[in-house]
């Protein structure tokens, strides 16, 4: 028997905080389940539906734009399309770009009757960055709002930090929203018990948050400040002139880098290169084999307030073989 609503995960987290670990996590561990995914990014260029783990999963990608404004009528369009195929998955999981707020997100399944009929909000996870979250959940409107609506709360990179810096990220989280579970972990190794199949989102405690949450009237306004930057280079790139390149890169502006990744095809290496990082924080290493359907195109995207373009877009040109 087809069950008449489909549970849905939103998976949310400011910039880096580890959203793509956690459903990478949920897409390899063996739990019997299928999950269709739809993943949004800020940047024209995908870079997380090829960071997601080979799985049998379909995965419905949507660029240049964020799921709560710009691009949420795809949500929709793809919600309609996989309820004509309810009985091929068995949930499903919406990673939200990091700069989303899920307020109207959430809102896409109460508002839309063809989706309110046939899907369910199971919970909003919000993934935390231990190390960053203090020094970023004063400034970011949308890091707020992703505490405010969570129904659990992952603070993870603890091993990152020492138990006074974690006790005070608990506290701070504890005054934004004192109902949310939270649950510690580093590289999201929480059990998938506690995330998925929850029935936790509950629509009363929404309302004592935000009263016109029902309402057609909630607009998500980014700030101005706050760009993403694609970039691709069709040749192989030099190691040892990207690699110096790119720490100089986070040396000078890590304090305006919000998010960088990158899937990148380097000189007489068969293998991607996968890089990422926040703000100083930077890390790199091999992730698959290229397969021989694949153009060996390399791809970057910086989040950041006011990044200088066009030299990072000439620096990035610049590396190649």
């Amino acid at each position: 028997m087809i069950q008449s609503q489909i549970p849905v995960t939103v998976l949310t987290g400011y910039l880096g905080a580890g959203k793509t670990t956690l459903l990478n996590r949920i897409l390899t561990e063996a739990h019997g389940k299928r999950y269709a995914v739809i993943v949004n990014e800020f940047g024209e260029i995908g870079i997380d539906n090829d960071l997601v783990a080979d799985a049998d999963e379909e995965i419905f990608e949507m660029n240049n734009g964020c799921i709560c404004c710009t691009v949420r009528g795809d949500l929709i369009r793809i919600l309609d399309n996989l309820m004509g195929r309810a009985g091929d998955f068995d949930g499903i999981l919406v990673e939200t770009t990091g700069l989303a707020d899920p307020a109207p997100v959430a809102q896409t399944f109460f508002l839309d009757d063809s989706v309110r009929a046939k899907t369910k909000l199971d919970a909003i996870v919000t993934v935390v960055d231990a190390k960053h979250f203090l020094g970023e959940i004063d400034s970011s409107e949308e890091a707020q709002e992703q505490i405010a609506f969570a129904d659990l709360i992952i603070v993870n990179k603890t091993d990152l930090v020492e138990e006074d810096i974690l006790g005070a990220v608990e506290s701070r989280i504890r005054t934004m929203n004192p109902t949310a579970r939270l649950r510690r972990s580093e590289r999201c190794d929480v059990a998938l018990d506690d995330v998925l199949g929850r029935d936790a989102f509950s629509l009363d405690r929404v309302l004592e948050i935000e009263p016109h949450f029902m309402e057609h009237t909630h607009h998500h306004h980014h700030d101005d400040h706050v760009m993403s930057l694609s970039l691709t280079v069709d040749r192989p790139l030099d190691p040892y002139r990207f690699l110096p390149w790119i720490q100089d890169l986070v040396a000078q502006f890590g304090n305006d880098i919000l998010r960088l990744k990158g899937i990148l095809s380097m000189k007489d290496d068969d293998q991607q290169f996968v890089i990422q990082g926040i703000h100083m924080l930077i890390e790199g290493d091999h992730q698959r084999d290229w397969r021989p359907d694949e153009t060996r195109t390399s791809r970057l995207v910086l989040i950041g307030h006011d990044l200088p373009v066009d030299l990072i877009r000439t620096g990035f040109e610049d590396c190649g073989a």
